[in-house]
């Protein structure tokens, strides 16, 4: 590897240059507005997937946005390693909290990132972290110093709960074969100490409505008198957890994986500084279930959060309304063995039996994902590890995340693949907010790693 990693410390400037490029196009999956953003996304991985030395690129279409797909076969025999990732973004709102414009990326300076980071959507989540594994292919490619087959599947709805990306890999499924999948859309804990994500909560995401009269109502005539659905809303959000911050939906916790005191002492070795932790998002102090560290109510626990809610008049000034709907939308996080179909039927059958006569209810389900969990004594995880000590100069800590990737789990039924999760981003990169950003640090650590991981892997599958 070592032609390739002079490659990769002489082409550093043209690597930024490039990604700056791909950051500078707002595709975003959710706004219909943006198809054509989305498209121009893809067709910009294509070229550089092209460049890099990848064969058989092609922009796949689908009912939705493309996904691009890539690969480069050396010998039928070695291991073949999937890359998979998005090109598409979450929506830049809200604008004003940018301290700078979100699609055009700008390098500054932060506590975290004294070497500079990128700033802008996508920067980390995730056009950062796939085109880290663009470049690495590129070095290896054009140094002859590829050790493994490599596929890519990279795709445009990740954003929007890949409503596409089952009905692909279906299709494909022989195309797609491989040995193992490659993901860098998760973090590290810091960049002094690397970590590897071995678990990913699941999602069961809905949208409710709460309808009382059949027009808003003046609030001095009807007022005390009429069911108020945002009061009422309100009411039934708050009987979703009882006072120690536990869900009271009925059967809510009967599959719910439960750790050793063993399994939760290691994750307790992961370093964690408390005051930090409520320092970095300036909050007086924690919340959440009883029993459990800030660490596990964040990784190991399911949750269940409300993500928006509104009704009624929001607009300047007063307008003394009783209005006709008020609706959420709430998400709740699962951990192994619980399934987002069962948690959203037991949701559904919940909230319409806590609600009182003088409203109608709707739940409508939204997309959702299963668990997943990485073994450590895995070939793949075995071949991350190694990778990362080389780099960073000392071993990964295994970590479950909070997050939820819905694919992962989808790979593994459809493609039977474990899926390696080998990010490089910073919980306080602001994924999905304003002033996201990804450290230049960050950026280079990733292309630089993910050719061990090759030629670990390829060591490994001999």
């Amino acid at each position: 590897m070592k032609k390739t990693q002079e490659f990769i410390a002489n082409n550093q400037q043209r690597f930024l240059d490039e990604l700056f490029e791909l950051l500078r196009i707002p595709s975003v999956s959710a706004d219909p507005a943006n198809k054509s953003d989305v498209l121009k996304g893809a067709q910009l991985v294509a070229k550089h997937l092209e460049e890099a030395g990848a064969d058989e690129v092609e922009i796949c279409e689908t009912e939705g946005h493309p996904i691009v797909y890539g690969e480069k076969i050396i010998d039928p025999k070695l291991p073949t390693v999937l890359v998979y990732g998005h090109y598409d973004v979450q929506p830049a709102d809200p604008i004003d909290l940018w301290d700078s414009p979100a699609f055009e990326p700008i390098i500054k300076k932060t506590e975290i990132h004294p070497d500079g980071a990128i700033f802008a959507r996508g920067a980390c989540d995730d056009k950062g972290q796939v085109f880290m594994h663009v470049k690495a292919f590129e070095a290896m490619a054009k140094n002859e110093e590829l050790p493994c087959n490599v596929k890519f599947m990279i795709e445009g709805e990740e954003e929007v709960g890949s409503p596409n990306l089952a009905i692909f890999i279906k299709e494909q499924k022989e195309r797609l074969a491989a040995d193992i999948i490659l993901v860098s859309d998760t973090g590290i804990i810091g960049n002094e100490h690397p970590s590897i994500t071995t678990g990913l909560r699941g999602l069961s995401y809905v949208e409710v409505e709460v309808t009382g009269p059949n027009r808003d109502l003046h609030s001095g005539l009807y007022g005390g008198a009429v069911a108020n659905p945002i009061n009422i809303l309100s009411e039934m959000i708050a009987q979703l957890k009882d006072d120690q911050n536990k869900i009271t939906i009925p059967g809510f916790y009967d599959k719910v994986e439960i750790l050793t005191e063993e399994e939760r002492n290691e994750m307790a070795k992961a370093p964690f500084d408390l005051d930090e932790y409520k320092s970095s998002i300036d909050i007086p102090n924690v919340a959440g279930e009883e029993g459990y560290s800030t660490l596990e109510r964040s990784s190991i626990r399911p949750t269940l959060d409300v993500n928006g809610i509104w009704g009624g008049y929001i607009g300047e000034g007063a307008k003394t309304v009783l209005p006709s709907k008020a609706y959420a939308k709430i998400s709740m996080r699962l951990v192994p063995h619980q399934d987002p179909d069962e948690i959203t039927s037991l949701f559904t059958e919940y909230f319409e039996s806590i609600a009182p006569d003088s409203v109608s209810i709707k739940v409508h389900p939204h997309h959702g994902g299963l668990p997943a969990v990485t073994p450590i004594d895995s070939n793949g995880y075995i071949a991350a590890s190694n990778a990362m000590e080389k780099t960073f100069g000392k071993k990964p800590i295994p970590l479950r995340s909070g997050g939820s990737i819905p694919i992962v789990a989808l790979f593994e039924e459809v493609l039977g693949l474990k899926t390696v999760l080998m990010g490089f981003g910073l919980a306080s990169d602001a994924i999905h907010s304003p002033n996201e950003h990804y450290g230049l640090f960050n950026f280079y650590k990733g292309i630089e790693t993910i050719p061990y991981f090759f030629d670990e892997f390829a060591q490994l599958n001999k």
